[in-house]
């Protein structure tokens, strides 16, 4: 059974930074493109970004580009999104999710353009003074 987990949310302030985690039990991230999302209570899901799993090449959204990376920790078969500067605008559930079919981001860091088969259920970020 493959099981993805989020954690690492919590309460920051605006202009702080958080990290959150993505790591998996049952898959190994380390062979796949991931894609970060995130949903707001009453908003559609936005695909925020993704990293290719060879080069840990990223690719992020308008809306998060310049405050926002990403990185792997192979050992720990463990995918992170730090976020910087963060925004009354970037509070929401963030969560990880893959295709298990891909290597790469192939230009798109929205991954829902390529189907998911497995995704996390998400950890809160809330930002608020």
């Amino acid at each position: 059974q493959v099981t993805f987990v989020e954690s690492g949310g919590g309460l920051v302030q605006p202009g702080g930074s958080l990290t959150v985690s993505c790591t998996a039990s049952g898959f190994t991230l380390n062979y796949y493109a991931i894609g970060w999302f995130r949903q707001a209570p009453g908003k559609e899901r936005e695909g925020i970004g993704c990293i290719s799993a060879m080069d840990g090449s990223t690719l992020f959204a308008d809306s998060v580009k310049g405050r926002f990376t990403m990185y792997r920790e192979h050992a720990k078969n463990t995918v992170y999104l730090q976020m910087n500067n963060l925004k009354p605008e970037d509070p929401a559930n963030y969560f990880c999710a893959t295709d298990a079919g891909r290597n790469h981001c192939d230009g798109n860091y929205d991954y829902s353009r390529f189907g998911v088969k497995y995704w996390g259920q998400g950890t809160q970020v809330t930002v608020s003074s």
